[in-house]
């Protein structure tokens, strides 16, 4: 599945992933290719994006998320890259 993530400032996340897990405004939620059409506010918390392997870290504060037609649109009202966070800052 695509995953695209943006906040105000930049574009933070666009690629092919195989889950994410997300800070949905009352709990994590999971998401997998082929997930039905959905849409849910964001909290504030760790957004986890996995492909293969590897996994990807982002902050991420507000927005909403939005899965369509296997695409995972993620608009934060703030998101970073947890490498791109100095220790004590906040997102």
């Amino acid at each position: 599945m695509r995953v695209v993530v943006i906040s105000p400032e930049q574009s933070v996340f666009d690629g092919e992933a195989d889950s994410i897990v997300a800070p949905a405004f009352d709990g994590e939620v999971g998401i997998l290719p082929r997930h039905a059409p959905f849409m849910t506010l964001l909290g504030d918390g760790i957004l986890t994006v996995r492909q293969g392997g590897a996994s990807h870290r982002f902050t991420v504060r507000g927005g909403f998320l939005q899965v369509l037609s296997d695409t995972v649109r993620i608009v934060a009202g703030s998101a970073r890259t947890l490498d791109s966070l100095n220790p004590g800052q906040q997102a």
